[in-house]
């Protein structure tokens, strides 16, 4: 499933017009995008939680060439399924 197929669902789901489904696909991932850059979790009971997590600075090794790169600190975001999540999936 992609962008288009959820927004789809979307307005199959709630009616309306498609455009108004994309701005609430739209709406969703930017405010979760939002709030994981402020340092927020966003926590969506039966499916999982969205956290920022600080990732720390280390020395990465360039494959092709064998020399080391420093890859500095910097946030990376995650997802923990919930039970629930994890159960349908099974």
């Amino acid at each position: 499933m992609n962008k288009a197929s959820l927004t789809e669902a979307v307005h199959n789901k709630i009616g309306g017009t498609k455009k108004a489904a994309d701005e609430v696909v739209d709406m969703i991932f930017d405010s979760i995008a939002g709030e994981l850059k402020k340092g927020g979790e966003v926590s969506i009971s039966g499916f999982g939680i969205f956290m920022a997590k600080e990732r720390a600075a280390r020395t990465a090794r360039n494959p092709r060439t064998g020399e080391t790169v420093n890859v500095p600190a910097m946030k990376v975001p995650k997802f923990r399924a919930s039970k629930t999540l994890k159960d349908a999936v099974k």
